[in-house]
Parts: C-alpha cells; structure tokens; sequence
C-alpha cells in the first residue's frame, strides 16, 4: 500500500473539509500528535484507527483507501514531475517524492532541498533510513552522535533514534532520503 499517498489524502481530507487536527482526533478517538504523525508518515495507522479517521472526515474506508494497491511495475519521475510532499510542517526542508506512482514499495526515496540556516528538534519514527549528499554540506545528528557530511557522503541508520539533519551552512544542501517503513 502507498502509505505516503494515503497520510497525503488523510492531511488533504481534513484540510478540504476545514478541519484542525484538534477536531479530526476528537472525532476519532485519537491524539492531536498521534494524527499529525500519521499526516506525515512517521507511524502507520492501524486499521480500526484508520477506519475511525475515515468516518472523522466522512468518507468510507474503502473510499479512502481506492487505488492505493495499484501496483505499476516502473515508475519514472521526470526532474519537473516530481510531487512536493509536506512532511515536517515546522521545517523548511523541501520533499520531492521520487517514486509517489508506486505502492506496495518497501522504501520510499525522496530529494531533500534544505535551505541555508535550517535547522529543526530532533525526531524519531519507525524503520530505518539511507541518505546521501548530492550538493553542499549539511550537519545529522544522531543520538549524541554529530556528523558533518559533503558531496558523496552517506549514511543508513534505525530511525527510531532520535535524529535530524542541519544546515549551518552558507548554501542550500540537497541530499537523496530512502525511508524504509516498518520492520522486518
């Protein structure tokens, strides 16, 4: 299932309808910071959880979940097609999804634009994460670990240590993301 595409309907739902994450997880039985993890994919939603959220905003289960089990064996993004996920509503790193066509995919692989000057708390959520530098330099951090990483540099990690990415620098840093949710 494409979990990105679902929390991204989710978010569009409540928004369309004029409604606050206050009211979506009082309707639904859920927390404020429950439902604002699942809009930005850091947890999944368990099935009964998501059928409350559905009836929250007056559609059906089945409604909500249409098409997210189309399977496309290829998908191809080209560079001015790329889909601008909101993932961290307080930050201004930039999302490109690469592969948003796809479901039933075990990673989801995103470019980062992170502007010059940005930096956020650290995070945590479920599975783990591979990302590279494509240009400029950036600051991770990861538990009580600090690296400072440039063009080529790579990193894969568990996810769910706290964790956040940084740049002090003078440049704006793009750096490729693949999430894999969940564990195996």
């Amino acid at each position: 299932m494409n979990l990105v595409e679902l929390a991204q309907r989710l978010r569009q739902l409540r928004l369309d309808r004029g409604m606050t994450l206050d009211e979506v997880a009082q309707k639904s039985g859920q927390t404020k910071s429950w439902l604002s993890r699942v809009e930005n994919f850091r947890i999944t939603p368990s099935l009964p959880a998501l059928a409350d959220l559905a009836t929250s905003l007056g559609v059906s289960t089945s409604s909500l979940l249409e098409g997210l089990d189309d399977r496309p064996q290829i998908v191809c993004v080209r560079h001015d097609e790329r889909k601008r996920i909101q993932r961290d509503p307080d930050s201004l790193i930039e999302y490109y999804s690469l592969a948003s066509e796809r479901t039933h995919r075990t990673m989801d692989p995103f470019l980062l634009k992170i502007p010059s000057g940005e930096e956020r708390e650290p995070r945590t959520h479920e599975g783990e994460e591979f990302l590279t530098v494509l240009k400029g330099r950036v600051r991770f951090f990861y538990g009580e670990q600090e690296f400072t990483l440039s063009k080529g540099d790579s990193l894969y990690f568990d996810s769910e240590v706290e964790h956040c990415l940084a740049n002090p620098f003078a440049n704006e840093a793009e750096v490729i993301c693949l999430f894999r949710l969940g564990r195996q």
